[in-house]
């Protein structure tokens, strides 16, 4: 077992993100595009603003407020959805890092759009070859329409009707089945690397044997994109996080 891991602390992913402003289909003043994690729990350190994050799981609907100041985390399976009453702006840590890049993220599209992978890539592609009014207008209709299903999900398990959700939350699993050999390969070069070194140095400290301390390391970086449209706003995302 090895002690040693470089990465960003306990293998979290990190992005800034400023949540859409564009008005909603349902008359909120802003908000982002509804989904789930198949394996990743998700937190939220708000940094300026203030919305909501409304959320869907078996056990019902929930609408939690943020504002500067609050963390708000949530674990894999909840559908969550963003709202932005104004100036929303939130630092956003991700389990996994490398996963949520690599798919582990399913918008609330109609069910029919869900059948295959094929189909599903289809619907949620961004165009990077066109303008980026023409990007907005695609993500913009990308978002009202998983919306729109997230509301429908939302009446369906108020109502005591668990089928449809369940129905959801099945297709996602088909889609990122084809994958999941791929996140393996993440998890283990990630969390899994980083939580083997932590055993590793507390076994190694038992022993009386501080040696790791001797290797400490410093790393910094930047943006490696700015304001790149995602699924709940403009997104600030950092390399190798």
């Amino acid at each position: 077992m090895s002690a040693a891991y470089d990465g960003f602390p306990a293998a979290v992913g990190v992005s800034r993100l400023r949540v859409y402003d564009w008005p909603t289909v349902d008359g909120r003043p802003g908000g982002g595009t509804p989904h789930l994690h198949l394996t990743c729990g998700e937190g939220y350190v708000v940094t300026a603003g203030r919305g909501t994050v409304q959320t869907l799981t078996t056990s019902g609907y929930r609408e939690t407020p943020l504002e500067p100041g609050t963390v708000a985390w949530f674990t894999p399976g909840t559908i969550h959805r963003l709202t932005n009453d104004g100036g929303l702006e939130i630092t956003v840590v991700m389990q996994n890092s490398g996963l949520p890049e690599a798919g582990d993220a399913v918008l609330t599209l109609p069910q029919d759009l869900l059948a295959d992978a094929g189909t599903y890539a289809d619907a949620v592609r961004v165009p990077t070859d066109v303008p980026e009014e023409r990007q907005e207008q695609v993500v913009r209709a990308r978002r009202d329409l998983a919306t729109r299903r997230f509301l429908e999900l939302r009446t369906a398990t108020e109502a005591g009707d668990p089928g449809p959700l369940a129905a959801f939350q099945r297709a996602a699993a088909a889609l990122v089945r084809p994958r999941l050999a791929e996140w393996r390969e993440r998890w283990r070069d990630g969390a899994h690397a980083a939580a083997a070194a932590t055993a590793a140095q507390l076994d190694a400290l038992c022993a009386g044997d501080a040696s790791h301390l001797t290797r400490g390391t410093v790393a910094a970086t930047g943006p490696a994109a700015r304001g790149r449209f995602g699924m709940c706003g403009r997104l600030d995302v950092y390399p190798g996080i």
